[in-house]
């Protein structure tokens, strides 16, 4: 397979272009995904010879699937949609700030709004950022509830969910943010020409309540004992002090003390929201935790470039496919997905 030497794009009209040849976009993901040569991914031999005009691989090891292509374990397989549409889709949700819904990528694209849906909770799966590594250093702590608002219902549908006040009947999200840069109040010195200045980042998920046996858990499994936590005066954090240095600030009384505060992660919450209201307007609480790694990974990698951003996600889309059963949970999802 010849390699054609093409400037890659950092622009959504250089992508479009680019991308507009199924070749290019055969021999970009390629690169991504065998940088050292392409691997049978049944058998892992390098024995495999290019068959020109299906654009696949054929292994040259007796075994079952012999033949594969660049869709073959990732998020892409089995999807009858071009590489040359994949990928700008992929360009598009990564770095669109409020998120791109189905019905516009349905439009673009020339799709039905049912393949949209399905390409996009797939690129999210990409998306996501699992990790192990626990957070550190100064972390800020604080839930926030996602629903419609009871204003704007039915009344026959208020009367079967809301059953009580403020987030009674909304889904549960809980959110940890590790502070990054200069703290004023501690007069930090601005190291940039000597250190790359760091960004804040966010893990945020699903959780079924506020109770406190709830935040803890979340709070030891994703923080480093020792790291300073930063909560509002909700009682259900008190208790966490022999394993880190809790300080709250109190929202009845000021919102801000010293370095003391949640605006970090409530910022965080603010751009969550106005993605799902402005432009995906409703979202099953079933299929949250897909959105919530969307605003997640564009939160977190906001530093760099648009082209960057896309580099990351086209690296991501081997070894997590996601089938639409999986999806509409006729059957247990990947376990990848809880990370």
């Amino acid at each position: 397979m010849s390699t054609p030497h093409l400037t890659l794009p950092k622009t959504l009209q250089e992508a479009i272009l680019y991308f507009a040849s199924e070749d290019n976009c055969l021999v970009y993901l390629v690169a991504k995904r065998w940088p050292d040569g392409v691997i049978c991914p049944t058998c892992g031999s390098k024995e495999v010879s290019f068959l020109k005009n299906q654009r696949r691989w054929k292994c040259r090891v007796d075994h079952e699937r012999r033949q594969f292509s660049v869709k073959v374990g990732s998020i892409m397989e089995d999807s009858a949609v071009s590489l040359s549409k994949w990928l700008p889709a992929m360009w598009m949700i990564t770095n669109a700030k409020n998120g791109i819904s189905s019905c516009e990528i349905a439009r673009a694209l020339d799709v039905t709004q049912k393949t949209a849906w399905f390409l996009l909770h797939r690129i999210r799966y990409a998306m996501q950022q699992g990790s192990f590594e626990k957070m550190a250093g100064q972390i800020e702590a604080d839930e926030t509830y996602i629903g419609g608002l009871a204003r704007n219902m039915h009344k026959d549908k208020k009367a079967k969910k809301i059953t009580g006040t403020g987030g009674s009947g909304k889904a549960i999200v809980m959110g940890l943010l590790e502070r990054h840069g200069i703290d004023k109040s501690q007069k930090i010195i601005d190291t940039i020409g000597t250190e790359e200045k760091k960004a804040s980042r966010v893990r945020a998920k699903v959780i079924q309540n506020t109770d406190r046996d709830t935040l803890h858990d979340k709070v030891k499994q994703h923080v480093k004992p020792g790291s300073e936590l930063f909560t509002d005066a909700l009682a259900s954090y008190q208790g966490l002090d022999p394993e880190y240095v809790h300080k709250f600030v109190d929202h009845a009384e000021t919102y801000v003390q010293g370095n003391i505060h949640t605006n970090g992660i409530e910022n965080f919450w603010s751009l969550l929201k106005r993605a799902i209201k402005g432009t995906y307007v409703s979202v099953e609480p079933f299929h949250l935790f897909r959105y919530l790694d969307e605003q997640s990974f564009r939160f977190n990698e906001r530093k760099v470039t648009d082209s960057e951003r896309f580099i990351e996600v086209a690296s991501s889309v081997a070894g997590r496919r996601l089938t639409y059963k999986q999806l509409t949970g006729k059957v247990e999802p990947s376990p990848a997905w809880q990370n």
